[in-house]
């Protein structure tokens, strides 16, 4: 795979009619500058407002992707999604006139073809690639949809589709080698449907611009004359229609046996094209659609911004460490004697964290409580789980220099053993709820698998005047 980011050489343009929305669109690829990713812009909207193409923008999933900002939406990206990162291309601006890409003949490569006439420039800084070094799963059991995605040093992707249709059946396919493969034997495969859906889609105001040459209509049920006539006449289709014998309308010839499989699998290339950076894994996926694609490509997202903020504060990997006292003290502005926390040993964003501190005899507060009986204050014991806590309230959204947690609630805090020099706390918490800036999380404090100390924390993270850039904290 590339090393380096690349762009586009010229502006190229391409135009035609949105498959759903049925809008007439005129599309403009721009050559984009290192790190700006895949942006796309709505030329027709005042101030041509930008929606970044990441997960966090998705706003529907009504048989095709579409993401925005406020009213500035974009029907229908996975297929300009699937031709760039099959083109492996990093940086590129997107400018339409109208709210969804055109259609083409329903595959991508249309958009293929016009981003290798814009010409592909290599650029100096180096991809940021998301490298998966643990599995990570999806699972729909509803919808028996299973995704999975697998260290490799690569990209690969595996799909099978089985929709318990005769008229389609079981299908497999895979892609792995991005280079060699996606022009020809992917980008190419059309979008298809099944012609029971056709008419419930018309009624909920899609496929407006689909017809019979950007689309694969699966026959899975018979029609009687009359009624093919009648579907036509109310989607507007003027060509004639007939079911014919091999299982599309029209008898239409298919590019490859499974290319509804290969479409399935553009499509999702398209979909985790949103999670916002090129990722090394090998993607395993089982009855995949914009639902589940979208979700993973969720999970695989929070992955990356749970990456790159370990790594904006803990400089030196170190074997079952997280973050190191020295990053902590990056994080929270508690010092001596007040920071009870040694380590952070998991972090899971928005999930779970895992927090250290190891007891001395040298603790200050052993002086006092109790002379003769050194015991650790129980108020001390939630006071490192706090602060553990305001670590775990990390998301990579905010800059936390500029913020403070402040604890607004303690509820149901139990005292179960003493901890005592020479115990080891285990601070374990879990993210209950988060709903801006105001949270919920459960603690649990162990020495040697032993509970020790719980309770039901609330905090709220708030604006800190005159911040120091490089703290953050929790009280």
């Amino acid at each position: 795979m590339l090393e380096q980011q690349r762009t586009i050489k010229r502006a190229v343009t391409i135009e035609g009619t949105g498959l759903h929305t049925g809008s007439v669109t005129r599309m403009t690829l721009h050559p984009a500058s290192e790190g700006t990713g895949i942006r796309f812009r709505r030329t027709d909207l005042g101030g041509s407002p930008e929606v970044p193409a990441v997960v966090d923008h998705v706003v529907d999933i009504s048989r095709g992707t579409t993401i925005g900002i406020g009213e500035a939406k974009i029907h229908t990206v996975e297929h300009v999604l699937a031709a760039i990162v099959g083109l492996q291309i990093d940086n590129v601006i997107i400018e339409l006139d109208a709210h969804e890409p055109p259609v083409g003949d329903g595959s991508a490569k249309p958009f293929v073809d016009v981003l290798l006439r814009a010409g592909l420039e290599r650029q100096n800084a180096a991809k940021d690639y998301l490298i998966i070094d643990q599995p990570v799963r999806y699972r729909n059991d509803e919808k028996g949809v299973d995704i999975v995605a697998l260290p490799t040093d690569d990209y690969r992707i595996t799909v099978m589709v089985d929709y318990h249709n005769p008229a389609l059946g079981s299908q497999h396919t895979g892609l792995f080698d991005l280079e060699r493969e996606f022009v020809t034997e992917f980008a190419p495969c059309r979008t298809f449907c099944f012609l029971h859906e056709v008419e419930t889609l018309h009624d909920q105001g899609l496929i407006r611009g689909g017809n019979l040459n950007n689309a694969i209509v699966i026959v899975d049920r018979d029609l009687t004359t009359t009624e093919l006539k009648r579907i036509s006449k109310k989607l507007g289709i003027k060509d004639s229609v007939i079911l014919g014998a091999t299982g599309v309308l029209n008898n239409r010839p298919l590019l490859f046996p499974n290319e509804p499989a290969r479409h399935k699998l553009l499509d999702m290339v398209g979909d985790l094209a949103l999670i916002g950076v090129p990722i090394k894994a090998q993607i395993l996926a089982a009855r995949p659609g914009h639902a589940s694609n979208i979700e993973f490509a969720r999970k695989i997202r929070k992955l990356y911004q749970q990456k790159k903020l370990v790594r904006k504060y803990q400089h030196e990997r170190k074997e079952g460490i997280v973050f190191d006292i020295n990053a902590i003290k990056q994080i929270l502005p508690h010092r001596y004697p007040f920071l009870l926390v040694d380590r952070i040993t998991d972090f899971k964003m928005d999930e779970r964290i895992v927090g250290l501190k190891n007891i001395s005899v040298n603790e200050p507060f052993f002086q006092g409580h109790f002379p003769g009986q050194p015991i650790m204050p129980g108020v001390l014991i939630l006071e490192g789980m706090a602060q553990t806590g305001g670590i775990l309230l990390l998301n990579g959204t905010e800059n936390p220099g500029d913020k403070l947690v402040y604890f607004m609630g303690i509820n149901n805090a139990k005292f179960r053993k003493p901890v005592i020099p020479g115990d080891q706390l285990v601070y374990e918490l879990q993210m209950v709820n988060r709903r801006s800036r105001v949270c919920q999380m459960n603690g649990k404090a162990f020495v040697d698998g032993h509970l020790v100390a719980e309770a039901e924390m609330m905090a709220s993270i708030v604006d800190r005047a005159g911040s120091d850039p490089g703290a953050n904290g929790s009280a």
